[in-house]
């Protein structure tokens, strides 16, 4: 995502942004290249094959509420985007991934031994960069670290299937909050926090960055039953066939209709069978769940726009808007 596929961004915060975008590019390799060829190849494997940079993205967006952004600011987006992306290497060895970004996922390349470790030099890289911006920042970024594991970890131990739906719900809200919710927010944060804000500001772009963030992942959800390989550059399907259930899975589980007993069979458990697999995505993607899914996110997103309505006017705050309104757009 680049700051010229949010509509309406004034021509002038466009270029400042865009030039700390270069900013943060040019700091990333730089702190990712090593001086064994192999393990530079390896860590800038997922940076290189692109991705959204969304977080970087909002780091600056959000410092342009304040002063705008500086060196502090760049060093404060790399520090989370290396976070992000250390993350991706764990996902893919614990999904069993074959494709990440169009390309081939880094367990697949190198192995998972090498993968997991790979993620682990750059989570080491994160703090070093963002010990360079004060106590404060290390702290911020530690108990984003434990939340964005927490979330992880619960995620990762989805099992059965909880009797309340709308309790399943809440949970899996919860999760979303601490596995992708935690670390968007600290992008805002960082970014709000350099580049001169109140503390005020702060609290409330963190706010609204937690809720963009359970957006994101809830559009990424809908989209990973939705798509096909070509448009998202990663394999369909991926939750369900791990067994778990995301907010399509929790809308489907609500049904009493009969006919619905062959997809609520398939997706209670993992899905190891090809066949049955692409028989879910079907059923899966012909049902109502799927737009109350949508629908769900699209509230999602209305609540993290009303956190910013008590920000005041202007090019930054009217972008941020739009951000969370494309994210939601994803879904559709």
């Amino acid at each position: 995502m680049t700051v010229t596929s949010i509509p309406g961004v004034q021509d002038e915060l466009q270029e400042r942004v865009e030039a700390g975008m270069t900013a943060v590019a040019a700091r990333m390799d730089e702190v990712v290249d090593h001086h064994d060829p192999f393990i530079a190849e390896a860590s800038g494997h997922l940076a290189r094959a692109g991705g959204k940079r969304f977080r970087p993205l909002l780091t600056l967006l959000a410092s342009e509420v304040g002063s705008g952004w500086d060196e502090k600011v760049v060093d404060a987006a790399v520090g989370v985007e290396l976070t992000h992306l250390a993350s991706l290497y764990h996902d893919d060895v614990m999904d069993e991934a074959d494709l990440r970004r169009g390309v081939e996922s880094a367990n697949s390349r190198y192995g998972n031994s090498t993968a997991i470790l790979i993620g682990d030099l750059l989570f080491g890289t994160a703090s070093s960069v963002v010990a360079g911006l004060g106590a404060e920042a290390v702290r911020i970024q530690a108990d984003t670290f434990v939340r964005l594991c927490a979330g992880q970890i619960r995620d990762d131990r989805q099992t059965g299937v909880v009797a309340d739906p709308h309790e399943a719900v809440a949970a899996y809200l919860s999760i979303l909050a601490d596995k992708t919710g935690s670390l968007i927010a600290t992008a805002a944060r960082y970014g709000a926090m350099f580049g001169g804000c109140d503390p005020e500001t702060v609290g409330t772009l963190t706010a609204y960055a937690e809720q963009l963030g359970i957006v994101f992942q809830l559009a990424d959800d809908v989209l990973d039953v939705a798509s096909d390989a070509d448009d998202s550059g990663k394999t369909p399907g991926a939750d369900l066939r791990e067994g778990k259930a995301t907010l399509p899975v929790l809308y489907a589980r609500t049904s009493s209709d009969p006919a619905d007993e062959r997809l609520l069979t398939l997706t209670r458990g993992p899905i190891e069978d090809p066949d049955e697999l692409a028989e879910a995505l079907t059923l899966l993607r012909a049902h109502p769940a799927m737009q109350q899914a949508r629908d769900h996110t699209l509230r999602v997103a209305a609540e993290a726009r009303t956190l910013l309505d008590g920000l005041p006017e202007g090019p930054a705050v009217d972008a941020l808007r739009a951000l969370v309104d494309g994210v939601a757009a994803r879904s559709s």
